[in-house]
């Protein structure tokens, strides 16, 4: 009798541990739900109602032992168009890449390869802003001093195409710029390629409004 209360208890212990682990370990998110919540927290912040999620000391000695980011952005770095306000996400919420007119040279595509890799982000956004300084002075043209040509130059051909376009000219390379670099991060073999023909990854474009604050996510 006392060795079947021993199976039993052990049973229990078995289903119970089990039961924990499945609690402990939420099921990844998907590049739907990730894609709503940064829509969401965008109408937070176009209506300046942020629940400014994830800041607390808890949330920051969580993330001492690891990171789990449900998204990867490519933004501008202008100062103005900080990711995580612009979506209202916290600590920890997005593997964010920086860089003057978001384009996607070396390091930043080894960036994101990482983010889709290792961090298994199931969403990559490319985000680039009214009135881009970097789309501008590509738009502009003339000599630029140090190291900036490099900038102008990655962004040179949404202009080309830009100008057969109605409408503003920079505006316009604004939106090419960004599609451009999408088209670009889809076909980059073999880590981002891969992962969208797996349906593992979805890489998506959107713009921010500096007037407004809202986002809008291209097609």
């Amino acid at each position: 009798m006392k060795a079947v209360r021993l199976a039993l208890l052990g049973a229990t212990l078995v289903v119970f541990t089990a039961f924990a682990r499945q609690v402990a370990q939420p099921a990844a998110p998907t590049a739907d739900s990730v894609v709503a919540e940064l829509k969401a927290g965008n109408e937070h912040h176009t209506a300046k109602k942020y629940l400014h999620p994830h800041e607390t000391p808890a949330r920051q000695r969580e993330l001492a032992s690891g990171q789990h980011p449900h998204a990867a952005v490519l933004s501008c770095s202008d100062s103005r168009v900080p990711p995580e306000i612009v979506f209202d996400q916290g600590l920890g919420d997005l593997f964010v890449i920086r860089v003057a007119g978001n384009i996607a040279g070396q390091s930043e595509l080894g960036s994101l390869e990482y983010a889709a890799e290792h961090l298994h982000v199931p969403v990559i956004v490319v985000l680039g802003h009214q009135k881009c300084g970097g789309v501008t002075a590509a738009v502009e043209g003339g000599e630029l001093p140090g190291h900036m040509p490099s900038i102008v130059n990655a962004i040179q051909p949404a202009v080309v195409k830009a100008k057969s376009m109605p409408g503003d000219l920079v505006d316009n390379a604004v939106h090419v710029n960004v599609a451009m670099v999408v088209d670009q991060l889809r076909g980059t073999k073999p880590v981002l390629s891969e992962a969208v023909e797996k349906h593992q990854l979805r890489i998506v474009g959107a713009v921010y409004s500096l007037d407004t604050g809202r986002v809008e996510w291209l097609k």
